[in-house]
């Protein structure tokens, strides 16, 4: 008889999910306390199943595909559900000191480096996330990372940091495309993020903050901005980064800035404190604050 659910094997999803998360197939071994060629072989296996590759072996470790992105985000997704089910049904767990919830793009690029350079001071203090780019109820959170206007005189809202808005791609892209203006990104493929739950600044406000038209070229549109930076790597085409985000792919080169030209973003990255936030919640959010002061 057939499964109701024709999915691949919840060991491979499970590996995959957290070599996607950690883009290191060693560090989802130690994560999961197996060995990385236990990792690369169910990773294997999954993309044989799937007959598309999920992740890009390189030198220096691993990228998502497209694909890989894609499951990525819906993976999460789907274990997020299971884990809040789950915390409703068991209750409050005491073993989890501090619970921050953030978007992919928010976690992988910034928070995760964060709660890295937190544990180096603070070792005893046990930091996990929620990592969601759709609206979920925030209970289990004690803090929660929005990009928006942030709430005014409500203190349990604090700044994190008010960045820029640069457009970004790929040396390639920018041989490929000619890309020395802005006035040469209006006809070029553009990738667009729309997303419900974020206000995120598209191409047609970046480009009338700066004096031009909204673009006519070929519009990639997702509703993620992992997979859009994925897209962008890839070579796609430009996309519009937030400088307090994408520094590691501007450090590595994966991305380089086509333009000179900036945008103050019109939202904020602010970080909420919710009821439920615990002694050390507070004092992970006061280091949070304040090494971006």
């Amino acid at each position: 008889m057939a499964r109701p659910y024709d999915l691949p094997s919840m060991t491979a999803l499970v590996c995959f999910e957290a070599a996607a998360r950690n883009l290191s197939f060693k560090a989802a071994a130690s994560e999961l306390n197996v060995t990385p060629a236990a990792i690369s072989h169910q990773v294997k296996a999954l993309e044989a199943e799937l007959s598309v590759p999920l992740f890009r072996r390189q030198h220096r470790g691993v990228d998502l595909t497209e694909t890989g992105a894609y499951l990525f985000v819906a993976l999460q997704r789907g274990f997020e559900g299971i884990s809040d089910a789950v915390g409703e049904i068991r209750g409050p767990a005491e073993t989890e000191d501090v619970i921050v919830q953030a978007t992919t793009a928010v976690s992988a690029f910034w928070l995760t480096p964060q709660i890295a350079a937190f544990w180096q001071t603070r070792p005893e203090i046990v930091v996990s996330q929620i990592v969601s780019d759709i609206a979920a109820p925030s209970g289990r959170a004690d803090l929660s990372i929005h990009y928006g206007t942030m709430p005014a005189d409500d203190p349990d809202c604090r700044l994190l940091f008010h960045d820029e808005i640069v457009a970004v791609g790929t040396p390639t892209y920018a041989r490929a495309q000619g890309i020395a203006s802005v006035e040469d990104l209006l006809p070029a493929p553009l990738i667009h993020m729309q997303a419900d739950e974020t206000d995120w600044t598209g191409w047609p406000d970046w480009l009338g903050a700066l004096g031009w038209p909204p673009p006519g070229g070929r519009r990639i549109a997702v509703n993620n901005h992992m997979i859009a930076l994925q897209l962008a790597r890839d070579g796609a085409g430009a996309v519009l980064g937030w400088t307090g985000l994408i520094g590691p792919l501007l450090d590595s080169g994966e991305l380089v800035q086509l333009v000179p030209e900036r945008v103050p973003s019109p939202q904020v990255f602010y970080l909420r404190t919710h009821p439920r936030a615990s002694g050390r919640a507070r004092i992970f959010r006061d280091w949070l604050v304040a090494a971006h002061r």
